[in-house]
């Protein structure tokens, strides 16, 4: 069974507070999926910004509109820098979600980086190479046109990572 990695990363012009402030807010989840998932949350949030410690319970439906259960903790922030949401209940064995945000140029560079697991031994790998992988980076392709459409089109060059 493996680990696997999911790594995205969008340049978006907005201030650093205009970028945190939106994701931050968990209702904003709802936003960023896809409307094919059916993400209803089915907990009362508290706040207006995460925090951590902070539970989320949710339905999604993702696969045959089949609705599953998902609860995720939001287990660090740090304040316009990152945060880190993890499954403790839901479809995979494991869920690790990173969220960075950082000031570039004249924007913010959104870094999501994601470890999980797919229960079901081979079984999970054979789904997660035919199905789960392609099925993370269509979300992830939405979220990116969705950014897009909310904060506008990056239109800098891309900044490069320094080693």
């Amino acid at each position: 069974m493996a680990v696997y990695s999911l790594k995205k990363v969008q340049n978006i012009p907005v201030s650093l507070d205009e970028a945190w402030n939106f994701f931050s807010h968990p209702k904003n989840l709802a936003v960023m999926t896809p409307d094919y998932l059916n993400l209803k949350f089915t907990n009362e949030l508290f706040g207006e910004e995460m925090y951590a410690g902070q539970v989320m319970t949710y339905n999604v439906k993702p696969v045959l509109g089949i609705p599953m259960f998902w609860m995720t903790e939001i287990t660090h922030v740090k304040d316009r820098e990152y945060f880190i949401d993890e499954q403790r209940f839901g479809p995979y064995s494991l869920w690790h979600h990173q969220h960075h945000f950082r000031e570039i140029g004249e924007g913010v560079e959104m870094t999501d980086l994601i470890h999980y697991k797919v229960p079901g031994w081979f079984l999970g790998d054979l789904a997660n190479s035919l199905i789960i992988k392609k099925q993370l980076e269509g979300i992830f392709e939405f979220r990116f046109k969705r950014v897009e459409e909310l904060f506008g089109v990056w239109k800098m060059p891309q900044i490069l990572e320094k080693s």
